[in-house]
């Protein structure tokens, strides 16, 4: 098992449960084949450049312990999800 760091960006104007429906799958997704660490809620944030004209975001932090098809499924996930904006997973 590798360790992760999972930093995802949700839209501003999405509401706290959207928000933690994002965390919930996350996590549902990372318990199949590993373990989440710990969980930092960023809060909203300004954003460096505007991303589908939001110029905020809404940023958390989830460090993980997972094999390495794990990664592949929770990006699968965010890549349909229409509340996240952005999302990157690098090896820790």
């Amino acid at each position: 098992m590798r360790n992760y760091e999972l930093v995802f960006v949700v839209k501003p104007n999405a509401d706290e449960e959207a928000r933690e429906a994002v965390l919930n799958k996350v996590k549902e997704v990372v318990a199949t084949e590993g373990e989440v660490v710990k969980v930092d809620v960023w809060g909203t944030k300004k954003l460096a450049y505007p991303i589908a004209k939001f110029n905020e975001g809404h940023y958390v932090l989830v460090n993980f312990n997972a094999g390495v098809d794990v990664p592949k499924e929770i990006d699968r996930n965010l890549k349909i999800n229409e509340n996240v904006i952005r999302h990157m997973i690098v090896v820790a």
